[in-house]
């Protein structure tokens, strides 16, 4: 309602997903290819859930997802190794890393946006925020 994007909310009663960790994974492995794939990967992933009302707790979906993502020859992304980064975990040490700096800016609530600075500072924006108001953080 806030973004005025429409969003199918039967999801959160037809079939939720368990947890967001799978599909946090699957965006991690896409991404290692390309940060074209990993950004288009995430698009097609809140598509499935906030729009088709698909579960994106479920490797099927992860995996229907990444072959779509196939087709765009505008992207670099394999298919095949999706498929295997996904079997062998090896974005796992990239998830583990998002998750680390999350915890370690003590970040409960989404979304949150995280502006760094170049001399190493820090600044957060929690919660859905106007233009104006991202625009004075940034540039203070």
């Amino acid at each position: 309602e806030v973004t005025g994007i429409k969003i199918q909310n039967d999801i959160w009663v037809k079939d939720p997903p368990a947890s967001s960790y799978p599909a946090c994974f699957a965006f991690k492995c896409a991404e290692s290819q390309s940060a074209d794939a990993g950004e288009k990967y995430l698009q097609f992933l809140r598509s499935a859930c906030m729009l088709e009302s698909k579960n994106v707790a479920k490797k099927d979906v992860l995996f229907e997802l990444a072959f779509e993502l196939a087709k765009d020859k505008k992207i670099k992304f394999n298919y095949t190794q999706f498929e295997r980064d996904m079997a062998n975990n090896r974005s796992l040490d990239a998830l583990r890393k998002d998750l680390n700096e999350t915890a370690s800016f003590h970040i409960t609530r989404f979304p949150t946006l995280v502006i760094k600075t170049q001399a190493g500072n820090a600044k957060l924006i929690t919660g859905y925020s106007k233009y104006e108001r991202l625009r004075r953080v940034i540039t203070s």
